[in-house]
């Protein structure tokens, strides 16, 4: 609406009606949080609107695959630094003396038609890639996955965890790092972090893991000194409560688990229990707690699990399936 199109609702939810303008008026629009989804959606709007549009976001680093497309479709997107660093160029700068990111796309840029290829998605990969690093003996290669830096976190949160994890010949395709994922499976004692802090994941790293949280809690159960998720709030009003989705689910198979408003703490390591869960109608709890089936003792029965996964992976039982040896 601060750009001139006018939206309406019934009660504040679906169904939604819009009626736009041409053009839309250019903003300078602050985010109260960070959300990518926010962020794209003002830039796509950007495009039809006069003038520049700017989107100032809070240092936590939000995806950015809206920002890489645009410029494969050749327009010009400026990405920088606020606060101390106000113009400077995002690559290479000293973002301790930032406030926050700022990007900035101007109206009537046209686009030019490109053939685009989609990479694997690394949100995706992720059960099937801490399932390898839980299960000892285990040797597993993906390919094709997309690396793109704001998503790849989860990468590198799980090596800090202890896990054997590496990438291998990384490229570049249609402005998108591409790769493939190497992991080994850990020892029997479970996992030992390689750094002080490794056990707590807060501030701005959430943002970029927070479709990977779940599963990261369960590869927690399985961590020298667990793992403690703070500043994640969001995840009590994604498809389901995660937050209390994942504690549930975890206690039910013999973690010890802390709830917090905004996170967890599960100890670890941990010998799981097979045990009956929920998927809560959530794809990705559904998938988490199928690779803590796959590490716990006994047999465990998901409910609703199938059903779900749809929403984003159809074919995740049947290739977990193929991958695991028993």
């Amino acid at each position: 609406e601060l750009m001139g199109a006018r939206l309406g609702a019934e009660d504040g939810h679906a169904p939604l009606r819009v009626e736009g303008r041409r053009p839309l008026k250019s903003i300078d629009y602050e985010m109260p949080v960070a959300s990518a989804q926010v962020k794209s959606c003002i830039i796509l709007a950007g495009l039809f609107a006069r003038g520049t549009t700017r989107v100032r976001e809070p240092l936590a680093a939000t995806r950015d695959h809206t920002e890489r497309m645009l410029r494969w479709f050749g327009v010009p997107v400026e990405s920088s630094v606020a606060g101390d660093l106000e113009g400077a160029d995002l690559e290479g700068a000293d973002l301790e003396e930032a406030s926050g990111r700022v990007v900035s796309v101007e109206g009537g840029a046209a686009l030019a038609a490109r053939d685009i290829e989609v990479p694997g998605d690394i949100s995706s990969a992720a059960f099937l890639v801490a399932a390898a690093a839980l299960l000892p003996g285990s040797a597993l290669e993906i390919a094709g996955i997309g690396l793109n830096p704001t998503r790849a976190g989860f990468l590198s949160t799980l090596r800090a965890l202890g896990a054997e994890v590496r990438t291998e010949g990384v490229r570049e395709r249609c402005h998108e790092p591409v790769g493939m994922v190497v992991v080994r499976g850990g020892s029997r004692g479970g996992l030992s972090p390689t750094g002080a802090g490794a056990n707590v994941l807060s501030g701005p790293l959430i943002a970029q893991l927070i479709d990977e949280l779940p599963v990261l809690a369960v590869v927690g159960t399985q961590v020298e000194g667990g793992l403690e998720i703070r500043n994640a709030r969001e995840l009590r009003v994604k498809e389901s409560d995660r937050i209390g989705a994942t504690v549930r689910n975890l206690r039910a198979m013999g973690a010890e688990v802390e709830e917090f408003e905004d996170g967890l703490r599960v100890n670890g390591p941990t010998r799981l229990s097979g045990a009956r869960l929920d998927a809560h109608g959530d794809h990705r709890i559904a998938m988490a707690f199928a690779v803590a089936a796959l590490a716990a003792h006994g047999a465990s029965e998901i409910e609703g699990a199938r059903e779900c996964v749809g929403v984003s992976f159809p074919e995740f039982f049947d290739l977990l399936e193929s991958v695991t040896e028993r």
